[in-house]
């Protein structure tokens, strides 16, 4: 999808092109990531409705809170503003200070808010996972893939929630994540911006889906049945 969208940071105006392609859930690469994904797709696939925050409930959550950031969205105004709620210690140690109750335009600065907020806003707007990754480079020049898996949450059929997964990766092995996202002139370079919006189920492997049909074969003296699970 290739559209333009205005963005406003501080007294600058922007028109970002977004390119957001569309994918399955298999297009994240972490393995947490994805169990982050499929416990929300497993609520989705119910109604296909984006689940309320209060029913999400991922199996070893804690493990995970290092790299959760938790938003709440007021969607009050012409362009959403999500307010930092939570923030996970390693991801405070990236952009160099830590930010709950603040706007995330505002933390992130207007140096990199054309990179992040578009992906944000399509998370919202589309009320799906948005997945996204990005090399950045640490204080000594190794390149890090920056994976970003967001998820939106609903109340009364807005979207008023979105958790954060960000996941850090270099080929190289050992990195500085310090100021990872600050700590020197080079940009962020987007590799991969993508909605998922197909396949939006989750069927654990060697079980079967409920409501699924299943037909037993005749044998002889057995009458057929059909059995439908629900």
């Amino acid at each position: 999808m290739d559209h333009a969208r205005v963005l406003c940071v501080g007294n600058i105006v922007l028109e970002i092109a977004l390119d957001f392609a569309s994918a399955a859930p298999s297009v994240v690469k972490s393995i947490r990531q994805r169990d982050l994904l499929n416990t929300w797709l497993r609520l989705y696939a119910r109604g296909q409705m984006v689940p309320a925050i209060w029913e999400y409930q991922p199996a070893r959550i804690e493990e995970e809170l290092s790299d959760l950031i938790y938003y709440t969205v007021d969607i009050s105004a012409p362009t959403p503003r999500l307010i930092i709620q939570s923030e996970g210690t390693r991801i405070s140690r990236a952009y160099g200070q830590t930010g709950k109750g603040v706007l995330l335009d505002d933390y992130i600065g207007p140096r990199l808010a054309p990179f992040v907020m578009p992906i944000y806003y399509e998370c919202v707007a589309r009320g799906l996972p948005v997945y996204s990754v990005a090399d950045v480079d640490d204080i000594y020049g190794r390149v890090v893939a920056y994976e970003r898996l967001l998820l939106p949450f609903q109340t009364d059929g807005k979207v008023c929630h979105v958790i954060a997964s960000l996941k850090t990766f270099c080929e190289d092995g050992g990195f500085e994540i310090k100021n990872l996202m600050r700590g020197n002139d080079a940009l962020p370079r987007p590799k991969l911006r993508a909605v998922i919006d197909r396949d939006l189920f989750h069927r654990a492997p060697g079980r079967i889906a409920a409501a699924d049909v299943v037909e037993f074969a005749d044998q002889p003296g057995v009458t057929t049945e059909i059995v439908e699970l629900s």
